[in-house]
Parts: structure tokens; C-alpha cells; sequence
């Protein structure tokens, strides 16, 4: 065994290709956890089979438009590598200054004394490993403790890459790791795991996606930015699961304010929702309702903001860059304009690694309390547990 920790970031995975476009929506729509389609639990399968073949054709042809597959893969892979090198650099993780004077430039690689080699590697260079677990594509959860298992760590964090809990994404992304857990191969493992469930409010992610807008907002010329509107645009969730009691949409405010705070812009801003599909009741309003509302009130300059994604993937490259760009275009909207992802930011990896330090060795939630509101658990996201 090793005193390595490994972090295992929770990604929602993609399809790699063209090839894996039905096997991932097959995959998304099989969770009931998320989506209850009709029939129940057995035929629920079946039913995922058969949207994922309807509704193939359209989903491959958008991935065909952005390259012919999902980077999300390989841009999570990215983000490891980067959060395995900082975490293990000899500097460890630095404080950023406070205060919107210390963002009015973009920050920079070098500001940080790292970038995408790690040159700064110390005498505890292994005493982090970063493993990825994707929840609807490869590799799995499953996949991700086999390595952990293969590299002798017995001690996991688990992070994820959704900044706002929601147990469409967080909670799927942990349940299934449980089910995992409890499998005949796992069930008499003996790994200590903690996990790292939220951080809307961290202020060292709220800086670093600051740090992205105002590389938007400097790209648009200086004549234009009064009139622009921020329209923040977050990934779209079922009224229900609001109705239930998921602080989703308390968690994009919390980032949101926190944007706004340090941007320190008069500017109207607004927030709407994206990638609502489905017959149900989504929370709104929807992004591309507002952008017509927009050009009907004769508004000629928006900046879009993607929230709750920390990489480029198809609600970006697809979503923001071409369909809203459409409806914006025939809204009347001359001017629009969108930040870059976070992707490997600098201030965003080191916004991870502070939050894996500042987090190890402290106490977790006995397992049978995973299902708590997570708002509930801060005081208690810590006490160690043993899976055994």
C-alpha cells in the first residue's frame, strides 16, 4: 500500500464519437434517479433504448458540429493532470488577493509561478494521484477504483466537477459511486473516502470564472459595453426536483453574486436556463426566450455566461456558441460574446487544489446520511468513514 491520496473528480462524461452517441443516451436516460420515464423500473431500459435510437440522428449531427465527439474526456483528463501537478508542486496552493482591483487584468499562468508542466515537482511528488469517473460514459466509477485499487491507495477524496449540488448531477455522480461501492468486487474493500460535494460560494472558483468574463468584456469594444447585458446562462433542471428541495438554483446564485460582486459593472443582468428538454416542467426562464425577449426590447449587445459548466463540452461549443448565437443573430442582437471555459484556468486548478487540501484529513458524512441536504452537511462533509 501507499500514503497516497487519490481525487477522483465526477464528470458527467460524453460520447467520445459518432459511434458512442446512442450508448451515452442510452446510458443518461436508463438513471431514474433523474429521469422517471413511463413503464417504471423494467421497462425503464427498454424505453432508454428506444429515445436514444429516435433521438440519435439529431444528437449525432450536433456533435458532428463541434468536432465529431464530446472533449469533455479529454479536457477532464487535462484538468487531472493540472490538479496532480499543483497538488503535488512544492509551493502547495497560494491564497489569491481579495477585492476586484486585484482581477482588473486577467490572471495569468506565470502570475502563479506554474503552468502546463511541472517543473516544481517536490519530494512528495506522489503524495496525490487524480483519477477521473465519468457518470454516463468511459471510464467509469468502477473503472476509476480499479486504478485507485491497481496503484495501492486505499484513501480516496472524491471531487466533482459541478460546482452547484444538484442531485442530478452530484448526487447521481455519488450514488452511483456507492452502488459501486457495494458490488461484489468492492463491498470488502477497505477504502477511507471523503468527499468534496459543492462550492458555489468558493471564493477562489468565483474569482477564477470572474477571470473569464472579464476576458469576454474586454474583448468587446469600449463603445459598446455600456449597453451590454450579462445574461448568465445555467444548465436547466426540473421544477420538481426545485419543488423537492434541491438548492441547485440557491447554489447558481451564490456564484452568480459572487461574479457580480467583483466584475463591480452597472450593467443589466439577467438569468435564464439551457438545455431544457423533455415533458416536463423545467425551472426558467429559458436562454433562448430571453435572448428574443432581448432583441424585442431592441437590445443590441449581450454577454453570455455559461454557469454550472467548468469545460467546454456541448452545452458551449453547440449550445451557447452556435444555437443561441442564431437566435441572437435573429433577434436583432449584432453583439454577442462569451467568455472562454474555465477548462485548465490556472485559478480555477488552483481553486480545486485548495479545496482538496484544505479538506483532507478532515471528517465526512456516515454513509447513511449521503441523502441529507447537502447545505446541511457542511458542518459535518468530513468525518472519515471506512468502506468495508
Amino acid at each position: 500500500m501507499t500514503s497516497s491520496t487519490a481525487v477522483l473528480l465526477f464528470n458527467l462524461g460524453g460520447p467520445d464519437d459518432l459511434a458512442s452517441v446512442e450508448p451515452f443516451l442510452v446510458n443518461l436516460f436508463t438513471d431514474r434517479e433523474i429521469i422517471q420515464l413511463p413503464g417504471g423500473a423494467a421497462l425503464q431500459p427498454w424505453v432508454a433504448r428506444l429515445i436514444a435510437k429516435m433521438r440519435g440522428p439529431s444528437v449525432r449531427n450536433n456533435y458532428r458540429r463541434i468536432g465529431g465527439g464530446s472533449p469533455q474526456l479529454r479536457i477532464t483528463r487535462q484538468q487531472a493532470q493540472a490538479l496532480e501537478d499543483r497538488l503535488n508542486s512544492a509551493c502547495g496552493p497560494r491564497e489569491r488577493p481579495e477585492g476586484s482591483a486585484a482581477l482588473a487584468a486577467p490572471v495569468s499562468a506565470s502570475e502563479w509561478g506554474w503552468g502546463p508542466t511541472s517543473s516544481n515537482k517536490s519530494s512528495t511528488a506522489d503524495a496525490y494521484r487524480v483519477f477521473v469517473a465519468m457518470r454516463y460514459s468511459q471510464p467509469t466509477a468502477d473503472d476509476a477504483l480499479r486504478a485507485i485499487s491497481d496503484a495501492g491507495i486505499t484513501r480516496i477524496i472524491t471531487l466533482t466537477l459541478f460546482p452547484h449540488w444538484s442531485k442530478a448531477t452530484t448526487g447521481s455522480s455519488r450514488n452511483e459511486f456507492e452502488r459501486v461501492l457495494s458490488s461484489p468486487r468492492w463491498k470488502d474493500s477497505r477504502f477511507a473516502i471523503t468527499h468534496i460535494e459543492h462550492y458555489a460560494d468558493d471564493p477562489l472558483y468565483i474569482e477564477a470564472l470572474t477571470d473569464t468574463v472579464r476576458v469576454a468584456w474586454n474583448d468587446i469594444p469600449e463603445r459598446r459595453r455600456a449597453r451590454t447585458v450579462l445574461l448568465f446562462s445555467a444548465h436547466g433542471l426540473p421544477q420538481r426536483f426545485i419543488d423537492e428541495g434541491d438548492p441547485y438554483v440557491e447554489h447558481i446564485d451564490a456564484t452568480r453574486f459572487g461574479v457580480l460582486e467583483r466584475l463591480d459593472l452597472p450593467n443589466r443582468q439577467l438569468l435564464a436556463f439551457q438545455s431544457r428538454t423533455g415533458p416536463v416542467k423545467w425551472i426558467g426562464p429559458g436562454t433562448e426566450e430571453v435572448l428574443a425577449e432581448l432583441g424585442d426590447e431592441g437590445v443590441s449587445d449581450v454577454l453570455i455566461i455559461p454557469l454550472s459548466f467548468v469545460s467546454d463540452h456541448i452545452e458551449t461549443l453547440y449550445e451557447v456558441d452556435m444555437l443561441f448565437a442564431d437566435a441572437a443573430r435573429d433577434a436583432g442582437i449584432t453583439g454577442y460574446y462569451r467568455p472562454p471555459a474555465l477548462n485548465c484556468h490556472p485559478l480555477f486548478i488552483e481553486a480545486l487544489a485548495k479545496l482538496v487540501t484544505d479538506h483532507n484529513g478532515a471528517p465526512t458524512p456516515h454513509r447513511n446520511q449521503r441523502h441529507a441536504h447537502p447545505a446541511r452537511l457542511r458542518a459535518v462533509v468530513d468525518e472519515p468513514a471506512l468502506v468495508d
